[in-house]
């Protein structure tokens, strides 16, 4: 094995980690001497040991004189940790290998540093790509205290998410709609707006047959219309936010958070998705996976305010000038102002295609 296979292996490791460990990043370490893995591990949840700690713990004595491939920069600072730089530099470690920087000003280039001045050799920079691809969330979040928001949309081969009549159970096979759930799993929190708790009375859970996380649930109420009796409100099966304009009346609200609703009331009548993705991201939420409908993706798209598009596509034929699409509200007036996509993954699942692009 070469210094690529170490880090592949390192990579492989903090990316088995999906969805455990918000809003810290993944990170997978692997430590080798004399031609032999010596320890390994990831960091498996926020408040626990750091993937260089596990990887230390387990060569013992045998990490003195070792070569360390890590993902990430180990930090360099106490959070609920102790820094990993301090730790790397006792275990006697002679080597390095850094995937990429940590943007987080806390750290940002000062686990290196400490290691370099304590005469470590590192090396920055060895599958940087792909390290950097397992932690687009937490970048983005870290450089723009914003969610990194993700648009999923299911529709017909003609575009459409339900036939003129209203009916969209289902569109997508069973496969396909087990891939949301991953998506769903993997993300801090589930949005979607009023009309579709009115029409659907989602659970918006995480439904995986080995288990799985649930997000936290968000709805987009302005006039906080959302029934009492939906599942939402009801089913306690995982945190829910409710999003309204400034109009709405204080009793109203209060018949929610009696029931253990968070009202996050905006100061304009109208919900503004950049207002409410600040407001999101003030409390720590770093991901959001957008399922609609319509109106909400046409917001999102309206105000360029997403990171990923997840769109699985039926081999069905809907037709119908009326049949609803899946990005309404007002639209893009001119080509020139359109987001140009870049297509980074295609894959059938079962019968359907999932195609996942980001903004240019």
């Amino acid at each position: 094995m070469n210094d690529q296979d170490y880090m592949s292996l390192a990579i492989n490791l903090a990316r088995a980690t999906e969805g455990q460990t918000s809003p810290n990043p993944r990170v997978g370490a692997v430590l080798v001497k004399d031609g032999q893995i010596i320890g390994m591990g990831a960091h498996l949840k926020a408040g626990e040991h750091h993937a260089e700690v596990h990887a230390i713990s387990m060569a013992g004595d045998k990490a003195s004189d070792a070569t360390l491939y890590v993902t990430l920069e180990p930090c360099s600072h106490f959070g609920k940790t102790p820094p990993c730089a301090n730790l790397v530099i006792e275990s006697g470690i002679k080597k390095v290998f850094v995937a990429s920087f940590d943007p987080n000003p806390l750290v940002g280039g000062t686990g290196i540093k400490k290691m370099r001045d304590a005469g470590i050799e590192v090396e920055v920079g060895l599958m940087e790509e792909e390290a950097k691809a397992l932690n687009k969330v937490f970048f983005h979040y870290i450089s723009t205290g914003l969610p990194y928001v993700t648009l999923k949309s299911a529709t017909s081969l003609d575009g459409k998410i339900a036939t003129v009549t209203g009916e969209s159970k289902w569109i997508t096979g069973e496969e396909a709609r087990k891939d949301v759930h991953h998506f769903r799993h993997s993300h801090d929190a589930i949005l979607v707006g009023v009309n579709t708790v009115i029409k659907d009375n989602p659970s918006l859970t995480t439904r995986l047959e080995a288990g799985g996380i649930n997000p936290i649930r968000v709805i987009l109420d302005t006039t906080l219309r959302t029934p009492l009796e939906s599942r939402i409100v009801t089913d306690q099966a995982a945190d829910t936010i409710i999003v309204t304009g400034a109009d709405v009346e204080p009793e109203r609200e209060r018949q929610f958070s009696e029931r253990g609703i968070e009202i996050i009331k905006l100061e304009t009548a109208k919900i503004g998705i950049v207002d409410m993705l600040n407001q999101l991201g003030d409390r720590g939420i770093t991901s959001v996976y957008v399922e609609g409908g319509a109106e909400i993706h046409g917001s999102f798209l309206k105000e360029k305010a997403f990171q990923q598009v997840v769109a699985y596509i039926a081999p069905k034929l809907l037709g119908g000038k009326d049949a609803p699409t899946s990005y309404g509200g007002e639209g893009i007036a001119r080509l020139e102002e359109t987001v140009s996509l870049k297509i980074i993954d295609v894959k059938q699942i079962g019968q359907d295609i999932r195609i996942i692009a980001e903004p240019v």
